[in-house]
């Protein structure tokens, strides 16, 4: 943990009186011990007061709610360290979340608020200057199209939000030195304002016409990305497809919101230790995070049944429909799609942790550009996680392996990225001159990392439809061989077989004619094991009506 004059230091002072603090009403106010905390032990006791107050919230005990904001008060601050900043936002959050208790005050003391797109494009400006992480993706979207877009003639890309022309100025100069000589390219660039688009759409006529690349560029303005018509899209028969999605999909899990009751009560006590390091560090050291699930057990908002599909269900499974030859995905690697607000905040001051971190090691705490970073871009995702319910809470984002899931469900399968895209992305990390930056390979995605602590993944996939005409004799032993080995993913596989049948009967009737053969030798050979995986499995394609 930075002490107050930016210097790291160790202490084993105990915090034993943080229990003796009193957040009660009729017991007074500690202001002269909290103002004497070293740098560590305020940082701790900070921690413990927004979850505190955030349990507070939760049930609906307003008022020992508010005694802990004006603890918090008393210690946060936005020019302060890491800890202090952070609880700023957090307490914000929070005390937003409260307000909301009266409708009315709530609305007449934002009903004068006014959002600025030119504020909006600022900060993300600052965020893709200052840092890798999309520097990162754009690079790993780009040579991912690449490569996948080699020897194709005419290639379109769809961009689900294009707000900066930067990447595609990258792609169309990468295009315009192949050696073949470049496609003819064609960008769908979807955005809420069509001034945006207009300057995308200039930006990269220009670079085309530089390069003498036959280019077009086909604006789509649509309010939301659930409100998307796929028509709009535009493709055309011949065209080599891909789609590029950046921290867009989370979104549409608003619309798949269950309303879920269910608690999840989390003991929270505070430790009787401190402990050095950054504030992700202190998190991970507070046993009231034990108390935290794990992103495996997060209850999402989203189901994947195919019985009751939702928004997203539906949005992957229109891109699907397009047959794209492949499509990259950026979202935030973490679980902030909970059912309760503790839990969210837990996940989130993990995360947010990590981020504050970059900043405090990038730029000085009086920084102009910091202050509009963490108020405008985190301070605003913070208060959408912690304040909102329902379809008003668009930053639900989730864990890699949910929109693997999701993915998979959908009818994509997975393309992992090249060992060269990889270590283009590793060599611009450490151009940053920063050890932290990490890049890490997770089920063949990419995953950007400060320190050890997840924050943005990158997935790469393909409609697997698509390879059944150029690589069916090799999917086929494939697709058979993962049933056998992966008994705990039949029930995927086969849903997955059914959902092929609706494409090519052809391609199930031999893929079905493969498994009774296998299933005979397993039965000629009295392979137990094997029998068992494939009578299963049999079962369950016949569930999904394939054809026999």
């Amino acid at each position: 943990m930075l002490q107050d004059d930016g210097s790291s230091s160790v202490t084993s002072s105990p915090l034993q009186f943080f229990s003796m603090m009193p957040i009660a009403p009729g017991f007074g106010s500690p202001h002269q011990v909290l103002k004497e905390m070293k740098s560590e032990e305020r940082g701790l006791y900070l921690i413990h007061l927004l979850l505190t107050c955030g349990n507070h919230v939760s049930a609906g005990n307003l008022e020992y709610a508010n005694l802990a904001l004006e603890q918090i008060s008393q210690l946060a601050s936005v020019e302060g360290d890491t800890m202090q900043r952070i609880a700023s936002y957090f307490s914000e959050a929070l005390a937003d979340r409260m307000l909301k208790s009266w409708p009315g005050l709530y609305v007449a003391l934002n009903s004068t608020r006014i959002s600025s797109l030119g504020d909006e494009m600022l900060v993300r400006r600052l965020f893709f200057e200052l840092f890798p992480f999309f520097k990162a993706c754009f690079v790993l979207t780009n040579q991912a199209i690449i490569e996948a877009m080699e020897g194709e003639k005419m290639v379109h890309i769809i961009d689900l939000n294009v707000e900066r022309p930067e990447q595609w100025i990258a792609l169309i100069q990468a295009f315009g030195a192949r050696p073949e000589g470049p496609p003819h390219l064609r960008i769908t660039g979807i955005h809420h304002q069509r001034e945006v688009l207009d300057h995308v759409a200039r930006s990269l006529t220009e670079e085309a016409e530089r390069l003498d690349l036959p280019f077009q560029f086909n604006p789509v303005v649509v309010n939301r990305l659930e409100n998307l018509d796929v028509e709009k899209l535009r493709v055309k028969t011949g065209e080599a497809l891909a789609i590029s999605s950046v921290l867009q999909l989370h979104t549409l899990l608003a619309r798949d919101d269950e309303q879920s009751k269910k608690k999840y009560p989390v003991p929270f006590k505070i430790s009787n230790g401190v402990q050095q390091g950054t504030l992700g560090e202190l998190l991970e050291k507070d046993p009231a995070n034990r108390g935290s699930p794990s992103p495996t057990d997060s209850a999402s908002s989203s189901t994947l049944t195919g019985n009751n599909p939702g928004k997203m269900d539906g949005f992957l499974r229109a891109l699907w429909g397009l047959s794209p030859k492949i499509m990259v995905a950026t979202e935030q690697d973490a679980n902030h799609n909970g059912p309760t607000v503790v839990q969210r905040l837990v996940d989130a001051l993990h995360y947010y942790a990590s981020l504050f971190d970059c900043l405090e090691s990038t730029l000085s705490r009086t920084s102009a550009e910091r202050l509009k970073l963490e108020k405008m871009l985190f301070g605003e995702e913070i208060k959408n996680v912690i304040s909102c319910e329902g379809a008003d809470r668009k930053e639900r984002h989730e864990k890699l392996e949910r929109w693997i899931q999701r993915f998979e469900f959908a009818g994509f399968g997975s393309a992992p990225f090249s060992y060269y895209n990889v270590l283009q992305v590793n060599r611009l990390l450490q151009g940053y001159n920063c050890d932290s930056y990490k890049i890490k390979e997770d089920s063949g995605c990419a995953v950007i990392c400060w320190q050890d602590r997840p924050l943005f993944s990158d997935t790469c996939y393909c409609a697997i439809r698509r390879e059944l005409d150029h690589s069916g004799s090799d999917i086929l032993p494939f697709l058979l061989q993962c049933a056998e080995q992966l008994p705990h993913k039949i029930s995927f596989y086969g849903t997955l077989v059914g959902l092929l049948n609706l494409e090519n009967e052809e391609f199930v009737r031999k893929f079905v004619d493969g498994t009774q053969k296998s299933f005979q030798d397993a039965l000629n050979s009295e392979d137990c094991n094997k029998i068992r995986c494939l009578l299963r499995f049999i079962t369950v394609m016949v569930q999904q009506g394939p054809p026999t």
